[in-house]
């Protein structure tokens, strides 16, 4: 399964309102990906640009999409950011692939 590391931040009302009733995020988040068939491997909280980091499998960009949007659209967090991340292992196999292409592909101006 591909894993999707997506940083994000917290609204004002959402800080607000964990201030009062503090909570683990890190419960719905996994709940939200176990609904789109995925699992949630790690979740932080962050200091910098973004409060939180959260590193997750998903079956695909779809189901990983339909994640994101349902969390977008609560209104409790804004600015996600996803990027999918590969191990250095599959790393390694699209290294080996690159190789075998780059002898057929032609770059831009190239002769």
């Amino acid at each position: 399964m591909p894993t999707y590391i997506t940083q994000g931040r917290y609204t004002r009302e959402a800080i607000k309102g964990m201030m009062v009733k503090p909570e683990d995020r890190a419960d719905q988040v996994a709940r939200l990906i176990s609904k789109v068939g995925g699992r949630l491997i790690a979740y932080y909280v962050t200091f910098g640009d973004y409060d939180f980091l959260a590193i997750a499998e998903a079956p695909n960009d779809v189901q990983m999409a339909a994640a994101l949007f349902a969390a977008g659209g609560g209104g409790g967090v804004t600015d996600l950011r996803t990027t999918v991340a590969l191990t250095s292992i599959e790393a390694k196999g699209a290294m080996a692939a690159a190789s075998d292409l780059a002898h057929s592909f032609k770059s831009a101006g190239g002769t």
